[in-house]
């Protein structure tokens, strides 16, 4: 029984090798046959990108919708100050890189040391990305990290844009509350913030039978682990799928907590991008929305 799960791992770290030696080699030939978009070219490879997607092609497929995007949302064009909630790896970074050329400045923050300590060597010989470590608790991604919410390291009114990439779906009510209102705290005046979620609106219910009886083909099994069907930590507007041990995994907010976190923000609600998670065609596979302060 022991030779053969030794067996088996052996097999896997094989294959796993194969694999980062193959994307290596196809990162080499692609990148260098891109011709008409400067925003590719730092793609990390395969064991680095990470996010709820890790293929080359859906990274540079999520950069184009998210530059697409902040360009609608920008009023100038370049110089902006970008602040990124949970960057990741990157992947808003490269798609905020021509928006803070001539002056402005991208700041990605993320609770995952490993991530921000990778950007700053990926991203180094970009001047105007920069990348901070955020040392607080979350249950899914920092759990041994510093309990107390903090504000961020950000002066007040000073951002032309927020950015957040899927993590107000892992945020409970508390958390969500408490940085949503640092979003208000650090944009400029009508300066607008972009950020997805799980949003639990009559698209999503309406739609509810359709995903609990089709198979799905992201991360999760099926499409029915998009059911957010238990309340996460006793709230009442915050949800999760039953399956997920930790609420922090996939975190759903119906209308009425929406409302909530707008009436204690200064924020407002100036666009909503259906996402296709829903069974109906969408922008990106979340929900993205827009906000602006009032």
């Amino acid at each position: 029984m022991i030779n053969k799960l030794k067996n088996k791992l052996k097999k896997i770290l094989i294959k796993k090798e194969s694999n980062d030696l193959l994307d290596l080699k196809f990162l080499e030939f692609d990148k260098s046959s891109v011709l008409r978009t400067n925003n590719l070219s730092l793609i990390p490879n395969l064991k680095n990108r990470i996010g709820g997607k890790i293929s080359y092609a859906e990274w540079a497929h999520v950069i184009g919708i998210f530059q697409t995007v902040i360009y609608q949302n920008l009023d100038k064009k370049d110089g902006n100050k970008i602040l990124d909630i949970g960057c990741g790896t990157g992947l808003l970074g490269l798609a905020s890189q021509n928006f803070v050329d001539k002056g402005g400045e991208y700041l990605g923050i993320d609770v995952d040391k490993f991530n921000i300590e990778y950007c700053n060597m990926q991203y180094s010989q970009n001047r105007n990305l920069k990348f901070l470590h955020f040392d607080v608790n979350n249950a899914m991604y920092a759990k041994n990290q510093n309990k107390i919410k903090q504000h961020w390291d950000v002066e007040s009114n000073s951002q032309d844009l927020v950015t957040a990439l899927s993590v107000w779906t892992h945020f409970n009510e508390e958390d969500a509350m408490f940085y949503f209102n640092e979003i208000s705290r650090v944009l400029k005046k009508n300066a607008k913030a972009i950020l997805t979620f799980f949003y639990l609106d009559d698209i999503y219910y309406s739609s509810i039978n359709e995903r609990e009886n089709k198979k799905g083909v992201y991360h999760m099994t099926n499409q029915k682990d998009w059911v957010f069907n238990k309340s996460a930590y006793g709230s009442k507007d915050w949800y999760y799928p039953e399956q997920l041990k930790i609420p922090e995994n996939a975190i759903g907010v119906t209308k009425k907590g929406m409302s909530l976190l707008l009436a204690k923000s200064g924020l407002k609600m100036v666009n909503y991008y259906n996402g296709n998670w829903k069974e109906e065609p969408g922008v990106y596979f979340q929900d993205i929305l827009i906000f602006e302060k009032i």
